[in-house]
Parts: C-alpha cells; structure tokens; sequence
C-alpha cells in the first residue's frame, strides 16, 4: 500500500514539474498557428516574420545561461514558480490587449519574455525530476517532460484549429489570433498555482545544509530505508561538484565531452523540425498549394503523428538503444526530405510531399527529438553535469533561433523561388545536416542503453584519457 502511495506521489509531482515541458511545447506551438494571421495583419516581410517568431529563442538563450544559478542561489521549485509567471506575462502581452500599443516591438518584448520563461523552465523542469525521482524510476519520471512537449504541442493545434475554425480569415486576421495567444493563459495559471502543493527538490536542501528536510521530501516518494541510502548518495556527490572549479571542468577530459554534448545538442535544430514546426501553416499553403481552411487540420496531423512517434520511442528507447533509435530516426528523416524537396523541384506537390513531411516528423519523433535529451542527461559526469547540461541546451536555443531567423529569407529569396530550386533549397540544406548527424553520431555517441551513470563516465575517461 505504502508502495502505491509513493508511487501516485512520484507521478502526480513529475507531471507538475513537467506542465514546464506542456507549457515549451504549446508555446512552440501557439506561435505556429498565430505567426499566419499576424503576418497579414502587421503586413511583415520574410525578416521581420522571422524576427517576430526567433524573438523568443533569444529569451530562451538567455534563460538557459541564467538558469543553473537561479536554480543553485534559489532553489529549481522557486526557479519553476519564476518561469510560470513568465510564460503567464508573455501568454497575456503577446494577444496585445486593447489597452496596448499594437506594435510589431512590443509583441517581440512579450515573445522574448516567454522566451525566458521557456529557458528557465527546459533546464530546472527535468532536473527538479530527475533529482526527486529513485534511481530505479528515474529515466521513467523524466520521459513525462518530453511527452509532455509532444502533448503541449498538439493540444495547442487542437485549441488553435476550433479557435480559427468557422471565422472568417478577416476575422483570424484581425482578431482570432490574440485568442490563440491567450488560450495559452490556462496551462500557464494551471502550471503556477500546482507549484505550490509540490515539494522543494532535496539536492537544493541539501546544498543549503537543510538535510533534514530533504530526508521528509525523499521519504515522501519512497520508504525511509531507500530514503536514507538516497540521502548519503546526495551528499557524497555535492562534495563531488564543490570541489571542482570552471576552469578544471574546461580542460582535460571534460572538454571533449562537453563539446560533443554541445554539438549533438545543436544538430537536433539543424535537422529543420523547428522550421517545420514553427511555419507549418506557410509551407501547407505556399509550398503544398492547400488552401488556407486547410491548414490548421493538416497541422494537427502533424502534431499526431508527433505524439505517437514519441511513444513509441519511449517504449524503444531502453530495448533498441539510444544509437539505434538515432540512425534508423535519421534515415527515415532524410527519406522525408527528400520526398519533399524532389516534390517541389519537380512541381509536383501533393500527397507524396504531405507524405514526405509527415515521415520527417515522424522519424524526428522517435529519434533526435527525445533522445538528444535522454542522452544528455546521461553522458555528462556528475561534477560537470549542471555545466554541461546549461551550455548545450543555451547553444540548442542559439541553433533554434539561426534556423528559425533564417528560414523564411531563404524559403522567400529569388534563388529558392527561381532556377532549379523551385522551393526545395531550404530542405536540401537539411538533408546535408541530416547526414552529417548521421555520422557524428557513429563516431561519437556512445551506446549508455542499460549503463549506469558512473560507468558511463569511466567509459569518456578511457576514451580521452590521451587527450
């Protein structure tokens, strides 16, 4: 009985802490099904489009810097309230109230400040999990935060399709997309007022020397006896993190790891899902020749497929291996693209380009989506891991916010449009990345599948003991 009741503990805090992941993922999302009708309505170029939608990856750059310190000084459950409120002042600006200025600046401040909240929340969200959660249950409870990205991320499709659905396209236009920018305020309210009723993380007690609180909060999802033993291992490793200083974690062995972690990190954007994720509803009307009722049920789709894809790398990802899962996800994503991009240069557009996009999403899914960060929550060793994990995930944003800025100039410019390209450039230039993802992952990311997190880190220091 006691088992049960940690265990509904456990998961009821997990799925709290990962509404940070539901809020990223409807946020990416929202901005999707929006960045269609407020183009029209500021009447935005291709750079000032890609300025309104990137504005936020600059947020969420930041956010990621600053997150490891406001998580260390202030705990990762004040960092989660702070990011909550964020999300909260950005879901409320970026539909500009009446009362408000409507200018193009002004929605880039409110984007940015989402941008932080997103930032802070995609660090301190798994590893207020991760820290909370058994050894035994541990890459279990973390999984929640991803599915909950995926889930975010369709339920805004869903929200943003019966919002927009049966209103005119003036009234999109002039109106429909400020709701779709504040149906975001109930996950965010949600996501604030639930923090609350959940605990501090026990590693952050324990760096304030408040042990014996953090014994009551481990004792809360698993038995006293387990509780103890976690305790001590808590301890042991932040004497481990004390005593090593920046400049020893960037030299020596843990140089390579950390630039391996950050260039697997970056690849994950250049593969193009945030192009397709971000300006889905122009490529389904420009480039596909859907019409404009269509778009947001051809969206929705999208995010399906996106959901079942990630289950079922949730389910793969402990018996195929993390390696598997890459290389076999790669090369169904470089099958989509090129689906796609020959689609278009032949100006032959329709089911098969539909059919291109969808088994690009799909392979994303089950592969460089959650098992970038599957395996950088394991390959970095203890004493670097908070470095390591804030510097490859505020390079991921940087990398998200390239790619974004830059799509639309490219998918718009006359050499895309005209010549042999007819369209299919942009994609081409995923492909190459494609592949190169392909073969770093062959020479440098090991197989951590059933490997415990020490073992893990004795495998980098024979690998670069040379160096």
């Amino acid at each position: 009985m006691n088992e049960r009741k940690y265990q509904f503990r456990l998961i009821y805090i997990s799925i709290v802490a990962a509404l940070g992941g539901f809020l990223f993922g409807y946020d990416t999302g929202v901005i999707n099904g929006t960045q269609f009708y407020f183009s029209k309505y500021f009447e935005l170029n291709p750079a000032a489009k890609g300025w309104v939608v990137g504005s936020a990856l600059l947020g969420c750059f930041v956010g990621a810097l600053i997150a490891g310190y406001v998580s260390k000084k202030y705990g990762r459950k004040f960092s989660l309230i702070i990011s909550a409120i964020l999300f909260t002042i950005s879901a409320w600006g970026s539909g500009l109230p009446s009362f408000l200025p409507e200018s193009v600046s002004l929605l880039v401040v409110f984007r940015i400040i989402g941008g932080l909240g997103i930032g802070v929340a995609s660090m301190n969200a798994p590893t207020y999990i991760a820290e909370l959660s058994p050894a035994n249950k541990r890459g279990q409870m973390v999984t929640f935060y991803q599915m909950a990205i995926v889930m975010g991320f369709f339920l805004v499709f869903i929200a943003t399709y019966f919002i927009g659905a049966g209103n005119s396209p003036e009234h999109n236009t002039n109106y429909g997309w400020r709701v779709m920018f504040w149906s975001e305020l109930v996950p965010c309210l949600l996501f604030l007022v639930l923090l609350f009723f959940v605990p501090k993380s026990p590693r952050w007690l324990c760096l304030q020397g408040r042990y014996d609180e953090a014994q009551k909060v481990l004792e809360g999802v698993q038995s006293p006896e387990v509780a103890k033993v976690e305790l001590e291992n808590i301890k042991e490793s932040i004497h481990e993190d004390k005593g090593l200083k920046l400049n020893q974690a960037l030299k020596g062995v843990f140089l390579p790891i950390i630039l391996i972690g950050v260039v697997f990190s970056v690849l994950q954007q250049f593969t193009g899902i945030n192009a397709v994720l971000y300006y889905g509803a122009d490529i389904f009307e420009k480039a596909l020749g859907f019409g404009q009722e269509d778009v947001l049920a051809q969206q929705i789709m999208l995010a399906a497929v996106n959901v079942i894809f990630t289950v079922l790398a949730m389910f793969t990802v402990d018996r195929w291996g993390r390696k598997p899962l890459v290389i076999v996800g790669s090369l169904g994503m470089l099958v989509g693209f090129t689906l796609l991009a020959i689609s278009l240069q032949m100006q032959q557009t329709g089911i098969v380009s539909l059919i291109g996009i969808l088994m690009f999403i799909g392979s994303f899914a089950m592969s460089m989506g959650p098992i970038v960060w599957v395996v950088l929550s394991e390959m970095f060793p203890g004493s670097i891991r908070a470095l390591g994990m804030s510097l490859a995930v505020a390079f991921q944003w940087a990398a998200n916010y390239l790619v974004s800025q830059s799509f639309p100039v490219v998918m718009e410019s006359d050499t895309n449009l005209q010549g042999m390209w007819h369209g299919s450039l942009p994609y081409y230039i995923f492909i190459a990345f494609i592949l190169v993802i392909i073969g770093f992952t062959l020479k440098y990311i090991p197989e951590t599948k059933g490997k415990s997190l020490e073992s893990i880190e004795s495998l980098w220091k024979v690998k670069f003991s040379k160096s």
